[in-house]
């Protein structure tokens, strides 16, 4: 590697990989929230609605956390 050019793409491409991890800690956070909120409906039906807002506020925030990873390792690959 002792053309500049080439190790500059593949740092590029070890630095997207690695800012898309967080798109694997928003999966599991989605998981653990539905998971929590299916148990929390199931013990008590009578708050499903109230519970089932709060989920989806959780799964959208938490899938904020991805769309920003994807956006910094687009942004680390093209720019």
């Amino acid at each position: 590697m002792s053309d500049p050019e080439t190790f500059l793409q593949a740092m590029r491409y070890l630095g997207a990989g690695l800012a898309v991890i967080g798109v694997a800690g928003a999966g599991a956070g989605i998981g653990i929230v539905v998971g929590g909120a299916v148990q929390a409906m199931a013990r008590n039906p009578d708050y499903t609605p109230t519970i089932q807002t709060n989920m989806i506020l959780g799964i959208a925030f938490a899938e904020a956390v991805a769309i920003y990873a994807l956006a910094v390792a687009l942004i680390i690959l093209f720019v």
